[in-house]
């Protein structure tokens, strides 16, 4: 028997993939110490209204926030509303993250991994609620 795409699009497939990506992120964080510790000294905000860090922290809550929702609740709130908010968050948008990511001299191998995640995270949310507006019921 050969699978469809269609048995991957389901939404408790999806939302499976996001707890273990959110598990993840987590460790990936964690590990991500070092490198944050000589990002700080070497990019502070300067005229920048946040540093990087501040960015990635504040992606880093928005995004992990609606992944643990659907986790534990395998749904947000006003669901189009946080797609479009998703839509417009994207990663790599971010001047001082963007600057960090494709010009810094150092590697950066981990935190650079940890955005490529969090942003991979974010597009599966998206995914996740769109089929997931799709196969709820339709109130008349």
């Amino acid at each position: 028997m050969i699978k469809t795409t269609s048995d991957t699009q389901t939404p408790e497939i999806k939302r499976n993939y996001i707890s273990q990506l959110l598990e993840q992120l987590t460790v990936d964080y964690q590990n991500t110490k070092q490198e944050r510790k000589e990002i700080t000294a070497l990019y502070p905000a300067g005229d920048e209204e946040f540093s990087i860090l501040e960015e990635i922290e504040l992606l880093t809550v928005d995004i992990r926030g609606y992944a643990s929702q659907i986790q534990a609740r395998g749904s947000i709130e006003n669901e189009q509303q946080a797609i479009e908010r998703l839509q417009k968050m994207r990663v790599f948008d971010i001047p001082v993250i963007t600057e960090f990511y494709f010009t810094s001299n150092r590697s950066y191998r981990q935190m650079k991994a940890y955005l490529q995640m969090l942003d991979y995270l974010r597009l599966l949310i998206i995914e996740y609620l769109q089929i997931y507006q799709i196969s709820q019921p339709q109130s008349a």
